[in-house]
Parts: C-alpha cells; sequence; structure tokens
C-alpha cells in the first residue's frame, strides 16, 4: 500500500484533488508548525489496525512462551541492536516486547513506537564512538546553555 503526501492547504483548497487519492492509497498531510495527518478510508484502516492488533498478540504470545526466540527476532529484524553493549542490548529487547505485550493488549502502540526510535537513537550513537564518549562526558560549564521559553523564563 503506498500513500500520497499533499501540503495541509490542499485539503482546505483543493478538496477535489486530494479525496480521490484516498481511493487507492493513504494521503498524509503535511504541516508545517504540527505533526502531519494521514486520512484513510476506514476499510483501510481497520483492516491494517487488525492485522497489527493480530501480529502483535502473535509475537506476544511468542514472548510470554519462548523470550528467547522473541528476542532473537527482534535482535535479526533491528539490525541496529547490535551497536549496543551487551546490557544494552539486553534491556532494549526486554523494554520492546514489554511495550509490544502491553499494545497487544490494550491497543496503543505509541509507548512502543517511541521506545524504538529511542533505542535506536541511542544504538547509532554507540555506532559513532567518538560521539558515544563526548556524551558521556566529563563536561565543561561552557557545554551548557540557558534556555528559555519563547515569551518569557519558566
Amino acid at each position: 500500500m503506498s500513500s500520497k503526501t499533499f501540503p495541509f492547504s490542499d485539503l482546505i483548497r483543493k478538496q477535489t484533488s486530494v479525496f480521490p487519492a484516498l481511493d487507492d492509497a493513504d494521503v498524509i498531510l503535511e504541516r508545517r508548525d504540527a505533526e502531519n495527518l494521514v486520512l484513510s478510508r476506514s476499510e483501510r484502516f481497520e483492516a491494517k489496525e487488525t492485522a497489527i492488533r493480530l501480529l502483535a498478540r502473535t509475537i506476544a504470545i511468542i514472548a510470554k512462551t519462548n523470550r528467547n526466540l522473541a528476542e532473537e527476532v527482534f535482535s535479526e529484524e533491528l539490525p541496529w541492536l547490535k551497536w549496543l553493549p551487551e546490557t544494552g542490548r539486553t534491556e532494549a529487547v526486554t523494554e520492546l516486547l514489554d511495550h509490544l505485550i502491553a499494545g497487544a493488549d490494550t491497543g496503543l502502540f505509541t509507548p512502543f513506537a517511541r521506545d524504538l526510535i529511542a533505542w535506536q537513537h541511542t544504538a547509532e550513537i554507540y555506532a559513532q564512538p567518538e560521539l558515544a564518549r563526548r556524551l558521556a562526558g566529563p563536561f565543561e560549564p561552557d557545554d551548557f546553555t540557558e534556555v528559555t521559553r519563547p515569551g518569557g523564563t519558566e
């Protein structure tokens, strides 16, 4: 399934170009100052949601009965895990599986998705030894900058 991308303003000004695109694809509406939005036909959305929950439940069942197999699958499907130190790799797989199992039980996969991105970024830091050394410290006072909210302080 592919998607088509339109500026958000097209939804308001050129609806006739956006809505027909939904016949064979989901539509991503790009917004400048906020997260992008996705439009999908309800049948397609419900089919994806059903499939994702079924797949997540399947993995959850495997993880509950054979945790080692689930960890092997994650390690194979997430090649960036190899950049993490062994303890970090174990922690990442455990957290990701736990979030996925909770998502399968609740239908809420956002914590899993956020954790997946966070662990991948962590692994990418370890893949660059110089960056990992700089982020480990020690830090000089000049390394820090005071940040205030626009329009005032805290």
